[in-house]
C-alpha cells in the first residue's frame, strides 16, 4: 500500500455548556480575566452518567456514517485518552462493543494532548504495513472529571468532548493522504503537565508550557510540513492542539501559514486534551471552511511535553 487517508471525520460534545460567568460563581475569576489570558468563552461538560467511551462512541458513529462505513468493516480501533477511569476493558474495546465492531485490534493511546496525532500516526503505520485495512481513530477526554474546581488557573481551561476519523489504506496508484509524522518529547520536563494522584487531578506549570510551546514548537511544525513536501504557505488549514488562544495564535503566526484557516475552537470548547484536534478538524469540515483534498497541518502538543504532527489531506 502507498499509505493511508482519512475518509471521514465526526465529533461530539455534551449538551451542558459552562460559561465564564458560571465559573465566576465557583471561583475568583471573571469573563474578562479568562478571555484575556486564554481566550476561552465556553466549554462543554459531561455529566456523571457520560463516561469517556460514550463520548468517543458518539463521535465515532458520526464518522462512520459520514464515511458510509459499516462497523464490521473496521479492524483497528485506537482511542487516544488520558482520562479513562478503568484500566480494563480499555476505552477502545468499550467503543467497539458499543458500536458492534467485531474482532478489532483495540488499543488505547495515552499521550495526553498529543494523543490523537500519535494515534493517527500509529494507524497510518499499521495500514502501511498491511496489518489492518480500515481503522477508527478517536480522541476523547473528560477533563472535567480530573479538574480541580477550586483552582482558577486550571479549571477555567478544561472541557469535555470527542472527535473521530475513519482511516483507510490507499490503493496502489493513489497518493497517501496522511503525511509522515514528526514526533518526540521532552521527558525530563514531564512534570510541567500532570494528571496524577488519588483522585487524579490535572495541574500544570503554565508559564513553562507557554514558553516551550511558543519557542520550540514553530520550527518543529515547519519540519512537519517539510516532511510532507509542502511549504507552510501551501497549507489550507492549521489545526493545533486547542490549549490556549495565546499559544495557538503566535505558534500559527511563527509557522508562516499565511494562507491557512487557523482553528480556534478553543474559544467555544476549551481544552479537551486528546479530543481537541479531531474535534476542531471535524468542525472545519462541517462548516465548509476546508474542502476535500486540502492539505491540513495537525499538530498536537502538551502532556509529557510530547508533540506529534502530520499533514493530512482533508476528507
Amino acid at each position: 500500500m502507498n499509505g493511508s487517508r482519512i475518509t471521514a471525520v465526526g465529533h461530539y460534545q455534551p449538551a451542558k455548556v459552562l460559561t465564564n460567568e458560571d465559573l465566576a460563581a465557583l471561583v475568583d475569576t471573571s469573563d474578562e480575566w479568562i478571555r484575556s489570558r486564554v481566550g476561552i468563552r465556553t466549554r462543554h461538560i459531561a455529566g456523571p452518567d457520560e463516561p469517556v467511551d460514550e463520548l468517543a462512541a458518539h463521535a465515532a458513529a458520526k464518522a462512520l456514517a459520514a464515511a458510509g462505513t459499516a462497523p464490521e468493516d473496521i479492524d483497528l480501533v485506537l482511542v487516544a485518552t488520558s482520562t479513562a477511569v478503568d484500566r480494563s476493558p480499555n476505552m477502545a474495546a468499550r467503543v467497539a462493543a458499543r458500536l458492534g465492531i467485531p474482532r478489532p485490534a483495540a488499543m488505547d493511546v495515552n499521550v495526553v494532548c498529543a494523543g490523537f496525532t500519535h494515534a493517527l500516526a500509529t494507524a497510518d503505520h499499521t495500514l502501511r504495513a498491511g496489518a489492518a485495512r480500515r481503522a477508527l481513530v478517536i480522541g476523547a477526554d473528560k477533563m472535567s472529571e480530573v479538574a480541580d474546581w477550586t483552582d482558577r488557573s486550571t479549571c477555567v481551561l478544561v472541557g469535555d468532548g470527542a472527535g473521530a476519523a475513519v482511516v483507510e489504506a490507499c490503493p496502489p496508484g493513489t497518493g497517501p493522504g496522511i503525511g509522515p509524522v514528526l514526533w518526540g518529547s521532552v521527558p525530563e520536563m514531564g512534570h510541567a503537565v500532570r494528571i496524577e494522584g488519588q483522585p487524579a487531578r490535572f495541574a500544570q506549570e503554565g508559564q513553562s508550557v507557554y514558553r516551550w510551546a511558543t519557542t520550540h514548537l514553530p520550527p518543529l511544525a515547519r519540519q512537519t510540513c517539510e516532511r510532507a513536501g509542502l511549504a507552510p504557505e501551501d497549507l489550507a488549514a492549521v489545526v493545533l492542539h486547542q490549549a490556549n488562544l495565546r499559544i495557538i495564535e503566535p505558534l500559527a503566526e511563527k509557522l508562516g501559514a499565511v494562507n491557512a484557516v487557523v482553528a480556534r475552537d478553543v474559544t467555544a470548547s476549551g481544552n479537551t486534551s486528546a479530543a481537541s484536534i479531531p474535534l476542531a478538524l471535524s468542525k472545519l469540515v462541517e462548516q465548509g471552511a476546508v474542502s476535500g483534498g486540502d492539505p491540513v497541518l495537525l499538530f498536537g502538543f502538551g502532556g509529557n511535553l510530547s508533540y506529534a504532527g502530520q499533514v493530512v489531506r482533508c476528507p
